[in-house]
């Protein structure tokens, strides 16, 4: 007995049925996950003759030599047609791979695929076999084979399937259109995963079903347990950035009624400008929080100039538009244009925000943060292409005091009782980066006065004596820049041996 298909995957069939009687073969293309070999049974189970899969191949290899794999194939597939006018072969993209990823023997599967081909054409005998969208298609090789595929999923195939691995009594109660809009790009195999696991669960609601796919991060790059907890409630005196982000990128992404209604879309692009330290990168960590699979990031893990440096930027838009509506956070942009040459970057992402591609690159909206915008190229950041602006700037008086009081609650009592006013003036131009060190390096001097058993202060005076330190580090932290990028510049007009330039730039920083 035959698994019943999903609307999607029946459409399918019903095309391998129609174009069997003119083409001798045919080819079923789709993404991992999308049912080819359940269609490929179904078909079958309908048209007779032999299925071939790859553990048929796995056996057949035994009785030939590891170079031979080939002819082991060939051989296995003109034995089924001698017994059989119709033959299917399930998941060739393994094979594939494995004859053609290899650079010494890339082609040597083609010829006796072409002649496969051939023979079922010649004899009238049909050749059905499935594979990936990623491999080449069959069709290149053959030009007589006809090419069918198994679409992206849709609404209704979620309900199918959701109704074949839940309860009725809870599939009925779900909302498919809505987990659809939420993640479009699930495959048969997580939404098996998702229904088994949630099965148990007689009150599931659809924001249960959503909450467990945020739970399980389908789609995002980002691994939560590696990134730091932060809620952007816990961010201070930048309210109106907060509620600029609330407004223009998390409501399109969390409200889903009020999208469908007033098909709303996140901004295609944000800037998040400021100096160092003053939260650019914590709100990243925040939206990957409350976005999770949502949320996609390039950061200082993408080594520019490296190999497979546009392979994995277009790794991650793919998997950002696939998911959409989703955003790619691109941390610190103006180093990876710093040094002018990231033209392939710079070109994808115009396109990107132009929305030159289709429709689902416009609901990806690409967030960038920089220091120095003046290291940008002109053209990215021109209107229209970025369309929220946002200033980080130092945080005020009241801002300052929220922080202090916030990571000073954390502490002991002796430590948290400080004057407030004193410490709040002297950490003027302080970001909150420098008031997080400012209070680590109290607590230090604190801790070292203990452990000595040295007479105490008080705590005021341990976070004032910290300060001070904060700022002579900010202060050789600005002198050592300034020399590093004079250094820079001056190599650039007149080449310097590295081994002096490195021994420079160490002794500026000692």
């Amino acid at each position: 007995m035959t698994t019943s298909l999903f609307p999607t995957q029946q459409r399918a069939f019903e095309q391998i049925l129609q174009q069997l009687p003119t083409y001798p073969v045919v080819e079923i293309l789709g993404n991992q996950g999308s049912g080819k070999s359940t269609l490929l049974h179904h078909a079958h189970h309908y048209l007779g003759g032999e299925l071939l899969q790859m553990y048929d191949f796995i056996d057949q290899t035994r009785h030939y030599h590891p170079l031979a794999l080939e002819e082991a194939f060939e051989r296995m597939v003109m034995n089924a047609f001698r017994n059989h006018s119709v033959v299917l072969i399930d998941d060739l993209q393994i094979l594939l791979q494995v004859c053609c990823g290899n650079t010494l023997r890339d082609g040597l599967l083609k010829l006796p695929l072409r002649k496969l081909c051939a023979y079922a054409t010649r004899t009238e005998k049909k050749l059905v076999v499935s594979s990936d969208h990623h491999c080449y298609c069959l069709s290149q090789i053959y030009p007589q084979t006809e090419t069918v595929f198994i679409n992206e999923f849709q609404a209704v195939d979620y309900g199918f399937l959701c109704y074949r691995y839940l309860e009725d009594a809870i599939a009925v109660n779900l909302d498919y259109d809505k987990i659809y809009r939420f993640a479009s790009n699930l495959n048969a195999y997580q939404l098996r995963r998702a229904c088994l696991e949630l099965n148990q669960d007689k009150t599931l609601t659809t924001d249960g079903f959503i909450e467990y796919l945020k739970s399980q991060q389908l789609s995002s790059n980002v691994d939560l347990e590696e990134v730091q907890p932060v809620d952007l409630s816990s961010l201070k005196g930048i309210d109106d950035i907060l509620q600029s982000l609330e407004t223009n990128l998390i409501l399109p992404l969390e409200h889903d009624e009020l999208v469908k209604t007033l098909d709303l879309k996140p901004k295609r692009g944000i800037l998040l400008a400021g100096p160092p330290g003053t939260g650019k990168t914590t709100i990243g960590r925040a939206l990957a929080h409350r976005l999770k699979s949502k949320f996609f990031l390039i950061d200082g893990t993408f080594i520019s100039g490296t190999g497979d440096f546009y392979q994995k930027i277009h790794y991650v838009f793919e998997a950002a538009k696939q998911n959409a509506p989703a955003i790619v956070f691109i941390d610190d942009t103006d180093v990876i244009f710093e040094e002018g040459g990231e033209t392939g970057l710079y070109r994808y992402l115009l396109t990107l925000l132009d929305g030159l591609e289709n429709e689902t690159a416009g609901r990806v909206c690409v967030m960038m943060t920089a220091m120095d915008i003046s290291n940008l190229p002109p053209a990215l950041v021109r209107s229209g292409r970025i369309e929220l602006w946002l200033e980080m700037r130092l945080p005020d008086e009241d801002a300052r005091t929220a922080i202090l009081n916030a990571r000073l609650k954390q502490l002991p009592l002796t430590l948290a009782d400080v004057d407030m006013p004193q410490l709040v003036t002297a950490t003027a131009g302080f970001t909150g980066a420098d008031l997080k060190r400012l209070i680590e390096e109290g607590k230090t001097l604190y801790a070292y006065d203990l452990a000595q058993e040295r007479s105490l202060k008080s705590a005021t005076e341990y976070f004032l004596a910290a300060a001070e330190i904060v700022v002579a580090n900010k202060q050789r932290y600005a002198e050592a820049e300034a020399m590093a990028r004079q250094n820079i510049s001056t190599h650039r007009r007149h080449p310097i041996p590295s081994n002096i330039l490195l021994k420079h730039l160490y002794s500026s920083r000692q």
